[in-house]
C-alpha cells in the first residue's frame, strides 16, 4: 500500500481549520482534520452539479454561471463540457492556495481547464459575489463546505440562510437556477428553498456517479 503524503496546507479565512492536501500515487484527498472533504476518484456527485443546472439553462444563448468553490474542479469541468462557446463562468474560491493547487501538483487532473476563455477566478467568498451582481446569473452553482450543514466554516451557514437564498434568488436572472450540493438530505432547506421562492426538484446522486459511492443530494432550484 502506497502511504499517503502530505504535500501542502492552508488556512481557512475566518477560522482556526487547516486543510491539508494529500497525495498516495496519483489519488489527491483534501482534508480538515479527520473529514476527508474530497478525492480525487470520487467526482460524479460534483460534476452532476453542473450537468443537472446546464440542462436547465439549455435554451440561453449565452449562459453566465457563477460556481462557488474550486475544489479539485469536477464542477468546472462538467460545466465547461456542458455549456456552449458563448458561456461565461465566473469561479469565487475563499481559499487561495486552492487555485494554487490546482495549477501546482494537481494540474494534471484539471488538464488546462484553468485556462479556458471562458473562465475566471476570483479569490473571494462567493457571498460577496452573489450579493453584489443582482439579476446577473443564469445558474449559479454551489460546492460550498458539505453542503447545508456547514463543517468547515460557520460562516458558510449564511449562505445556505433564508437571507443567503434570498440574495442567491436575486442574484439570478428570470428562470434561473440554484443547483446546490450537499453529502446528504436536508428536508429543513428544501423548505427554506421554496420560502425563497424557488421550485425545487431533489436529486440523489451517487459519489461516484456509477452505482457505488455515497448517496449525494443535489437541489435543482429554479427562480419563480
Amino acid at each position: 500500500m502506497i502511504p499517503w503524503e502530505k504535500l501542502d496546507t492552508a488556512q481557512i479565512p475566518g477560522t482556526d481549520g487547516e486543510l491539508r492536501l494529500m497525495r498516495r500515487g496519483r489519488e489527491f484527498s483534501i482534508k480538515l482534520g479527520s473529514n476527508e472533504l474530497m478525492n480525487s476518484r470520487l467526482s460524479g456527485s460534483e460534476a452532476a452539479l453542473a450537468t443537472l443546472a446546464a440542462k436547465k439553462i439549455e435554451a440561453v444563448a449565452k449562459p453566465h454561471v457563477l460556481i462557488g468553490g474550486l475544489g479539485m474542479g469536477f464542477t468546472l469541468r462538467a460545466a465547461l463540457a456542458a455549456l456552449g462557446a458563448d458561456a461565461r463562468i465566473v469561479v469565487a474560491e475563499l481559499v487561495p492556495a486552492v487555485v494554487a493547487w490546482a495549477r501546482g501538483p494537481m494540474a494534471e487532473i484539471f488538464a488546462g481547464s484553468l485556462d479556458d476563455r471562458r473562465l475566471s477566478i476570483r479569490e473571494t467568498d462567493v457571498t460577496e459575489v452573489i450579493r453584489s451582481h443582482p439579476k446577473t446569473f443564469d445558474a449559479i452553482l454551489l460546492d460550498v463546505d458539505n453542503g447545508p450543514e456547514g463543517l468547515t466554516r460557520k460562516a458558510n451557514d449564511a449562505l445556505y440562510s433564508a437571507a443567503g437564498l434570498t440574495a442567491a434568488h436575486g442574484a439570478l436572472r428570470p428562470r434561473g437556477v440554484l443547483a446546490v450540493w450537499s453529502s446528504g438530505p436536508h428536508p429543513s432547506f428544501t423548505k427554506r428553498l421554496r420560502s425563497a421562492g424557488f421550485e425545487v426538484n431533489e436529486v440523489a446522486v451517487r459519489a461516484t456517479g456509477r452505482g457505488g459511492g455515497a448517496r449525494h443530494v443535489i437541489w435543482i432550484a429554479t427562480k419563480q
